[in-house]
C-alpha cells in the first residue's frame, strides 16, 4: 500500500481497511508501505501471496506486477499487461472500440498545445492518460473563452477526449461476474473529493435506470474486463445520457485496482449482493496467483 503515486493517500486507506478486514476473516498481515525497497522487504517477508492495495502509477500499471511475477510472489489483481494497458486511456479506448464497446472520441496531444489552442472543439475534458481517482482533471465548457491553462505539474502528454454528459454509473466485476450497478449522485464533477470525502457523494444502488440500461452496464463491464485481460476485480466506469437511451451509454475507463475505502464503490456493491468486506478481500487472497 502508499507507493509514491499521486493517489498514494488513498492507497494507504486502502491498505488499512483491506489488512482489517484481511485480519477480521484469518489471514495473518503484513502491511507494506512500497518504497524503493520494495522487493528486498518481499523477499524479507516471504508471504504467500500479497495483496496489492497500490492505485495509481507503479502500483496499477504493470511495474510491481513485474517484481511480483519476477519473485513468483502470488498476488491479487490484474497482470502485467492487462494493467499497463487499462492504465492507459487512450489504449484501453482503443481496445474498446476493437471489441465494439462505445467509448468518446480522444485524442493524446502535448500539455503545451493543449495551453496554446483548442485541440478538439469545446465542450471536451482533459486528464492525464496514465493516472486514477479523477487526478488532474479540467472539464473545458462549450462557452470556453480560451483553452485550459493546465498546471506545470500535468505530465508533457495529455488525453483530450469529447465531454460526455449525462449521470455517472459504474459497475464491478468479480471474477466472470457483474456484481449491479451504482448510479454516482454529485454536486457538479465526479471529481477526486467526491470520490474519497465523506458526504462527498451519494451512491444509489442498484441504479433506478431502466432495465435496459442497467443491462447493459452489466454486459459492457464483463467484456470490457474480458477484452483488456483484467483478472480478480476490476470496475468500469459509464457516462449515460438519458435523453438518447441506449446510444447515450458510454464506457469511459475501467480500473484494475478499485478503491478499497470506507466510501469505495466496489466494497458497496459487493455488500449489496451478500458478500461482505472480509468475504471480499479473502476471495481476492484465494484468488491470487503468478502469471495473471
Amino acid at each position: 500500500m502508499g507507493g509514491p503515486s499521486a493517489e498514494r493517500e488513498v492507497s494507504l486507506s486502502s491498505g488499512r481497511e483491506c489488512a482489517t478486514a484481511l485480519r477480521d476473516a484469518g489471514y495473518d498481515v503484513v502491511e507494506v508501505d512500497a518504497g524503493p525497497d520494495v522487493a528486498a522487504r518481499l523477499i524479507e517477508i516471504a508471504p504467500d501471496a500479497v495483496f496489492n492495495a497500490l492505485h495509481g502509477r507503479w502500483g496499477e500499471d504493470g511495474a510491481v506486477q513485474g517484481i511480483f511475477e519476477w519473485l513468483q510472489i502470488p498476488y491479487t489483481h490484474s497482470g502485467i499487461l492487462a494493467s499497463a494497458l487499462t492504465l492507459d486511456k487512450q489504449r484501453t479506448k482503443d481496445v474498446y472500440r476493437k471489441v465494439g464497446l462505445p467509448a468518446v472520441d480522444s485524442v493524446l496531444a502535448s500539455a503545451d498545445d493543449v495551453r496554446k489552442a483548442h485541440v478538439m472543439p469545446p465542450p471536451y475534458v482533459v486528464k492525464p492518460y496514465n493516472e486514477g481517482s479523477s487526478v488532474g482533471i479540467y472539464i473545458v465548457s462549450e462557452d470556453a473563452n480560451g483553452p485550459p491553462q493546465l498546471a506545470d505539474d500535468m505530465p508533457a502528454q495529455v488525453m483530450v477526449e469529447a465531454f460526455a454528459p449525462g449521470r455517472e454509473l459504474t459497475t464491478t466485476v468479480m471474477g466472470d461476474r457483474a456484481l449491479t450497478v451504482t448510479d454516482i449522485i454529485t454536486e457538479g464533477w465526479y471529481d477526486y473529493h467526491a470520490k474519497y470525502a465523506p458526504g462527498g457523494s451519494r451512491h444509489v444502488l442498484p441504479a433506478d435506470i431502466p432495465q435496459d440500461i442497467f443491462d447493459a452496464c452489466m454486459d459492457y463491464a464483463v467484456r470490457a474486463h474480458d477484452a483488456l485481460g483484467c483478472r480478480g476485480i476490476s470496475r468500469t466506469d459509464f457516462r449515460w445520457d438519458e435523453t438518447r437511451g441506449l446510444d447515450g451509454l458510454i464506457l469511459l475507463e475501467t480500473n484494475t485496482q478499485p478503491g478499497m475505502t470506507p466510501t469505495s464503490l466496489t466494497p458497496e456493491q459487493a455488500a449489496h449482493v451478500g458478500i461482505t468486506f472480509p468475504q471480499l478481500c479473502g476471495w481476492m487472497v484465494e484468488d491470487a496467483s503468478c502469471d495473471r
